[in-house]
């Protein structure tokens, strides 16, 4: 079992402290969106940085190897981390939707049944849109559907 001490350091490492609410408090207060705000700001921040990195890396490493199965491998690990890039490339695209959501204050409830989707999922997937039945339900009709 982890101590306090640890979990407080692994959600630091995460990058946020979870919110605590006040007793009485409205669901998605100003300092609740103000908190995710931080969040996702946060999460953004770090996979532009993230693709940064990349350009770089690509920038430096890039060679023209004169044997073939070094270039096959050179090209194969850039397009496996272009691949990632566009994969955050699209997490970021997301994440603006969620802050022009909270910005709009249509932020934190289910967009299919429009209950409250809840903090603790929300801070665990802050771009989510479903309140956890819906987006279950979703899945089981996606792998019925794929199946």
């Amino acid at each position: 079992m982890a101590t306090k001490t640890q979990e407080k350091n692994s959600q630091l490492i995460r990058g946020f402290e979870p919110y605590k609410e006040s007793a009485g408090e409205e669901y998605m207060s100003d300092a609740m969106r103000a908190h995710f705000v931080g969040i996702l700001n946060n999460w953004k921040q770090e996979l532009m940085e993230e693709v940064d990195r990349t350009v770089h890396h690509m920038q430096d490493e890039a060679a023209n190897f004169p044997d073939p199965a070094d270039r096959a491998s050179q090209e194969e690990e850039f397009s496996l981390e272009l691949r990632a890039r566009d994969r955050e490339r699209k997490l970021i695209k997301k994440i603006d939707e969620t802050l022009q959501l909270i910005e709009d204050n249509e932020y934190g409830w289910c967009e299919s049944c429009g209950v409250e989707i809840g903090i603790r999922r929300l801070e665990a997937r802050p771009t989510a849109t479903l309140c956890i039945d819906c987006k279950t339900l979703a899945e089981i009709k996606e792998k019925q559907l794929g199946a």
